[in-house]
């Protein structure tokens, strides 16, 4: 099975190439997936029936400190690629702005394998995520929602990507996480693909097709919540309890680059 994941994706690996921003063709499913959702970022213009921005500056639970703004200079498709930008500028009362995007009330969806292609930036306090919460958080409240962290990338951790679970129990700086090296240079030299492969009972995180971590009801240190549909969101974050803060060394802007983000189902699993 490894084996035949492995030539789908160089496969698809492949297209890209040749294809320079984009696969010019359908995208090749991991194999026992087919493909539910996705957006390639073909367009000229974000597709807001797909993305929903989300825009306020009060530190987000996590003392961020940007300004979400849903502007054309922190969010916008360019060359087949999604680019969510940070800024160093004042902003509503903030110094930095940038964007954060979901699907919630737009897609949301309960188990499947979510991927997507991307070049994170760099620096001390730039933290970018591609992730999901809940579709109850509204109803619920976080954690009780859950959040799955398919990947979360600091500055300060220029060789490290983290997938993370976060329920009742295990939320915030307890939360159930592993994170997943590169056995040289940095992640921001280069577009990768990372995904979570969810299904009941079980969450499965993968980088560039390597499975790195894991998550079970008897794995986790408090209530499972996670049999429900969830939404997808990305976001750019400048600052925050876990990243630290830029420094004098921080170089702004900092783009955030999504080649696509596509959402499998399992074949013959209930729709």
């Amino acid at each position: 099975m490894h084996r035949i994941r492995h030539i789908a994706t160089c496969l698809l690996a492949a297209c890209v190439t040749l294809a320079g921003t984009g696969c010019a063709t359908a995208p090749v499913p991991p194999p026992g997936w087919t493909l539910a959702w996705s957006d390639e970022f073909d367009g000229a213009a974000l597709d807001r029936s797909k993305w929903l921005p989300e825009t306020g500056g009060h530190g987000w639970g996590n003392n961020e400190m940007q300004y979400y703004t849903d502007r054309t200079e922190n969010v916008r498709v360019l060359d087949g690629h999604l680019v969510i930008e940070a800024r160093r500028e004042r902003y509503e009362g903030k110094d930095y702005t940038s964007a954060r995007l979901k699907t919630a009330g737009l897609k949301e969806t309960r188990y499947g394998r979510y991927e997507a292609r991307i070049k994170v930036p760099q620096g001390q306090g730039i933290w970018p995520a591609f992730w999901m919460l809940g579709a109850d958080i509204a109803q619920v409240g976080w954690p009780k929602s859950g959040e799955i962290d398919i990947m979360e990338y600091i500055g300060k951790e220029p060789g490290n990507v983290y997938g993370t679970l976060h329920g009742p129990g295990y939320s915030g700086e307890k939360a159930f996480s592993k994170a997943t090296a590169l056995e040289r240079g940095g992640y921001a030299d280069d577009f990768h693909v990372y995904a979570v492969e969810w299904e009941p009972h079980e969450i499965r995180w993968y980088r560039d097709d390597v499975h790195y971590h894991t998550a079970r009801p008897d794995l986790v240190p408090g209530e499972w919540v996670f049999e429900h549909p969830f939404f997808v969101l990305l976001n750019l974050a400048v600052g925050g309890y876990w990243p630290g803060y830029p420094d004098a060394g921080t170089v702004l802007p900092q783009r955030m680059l999504v080649d696509y983000v596509r959402v499998y189902r399992r074949d013959g699993a209930d729709r």
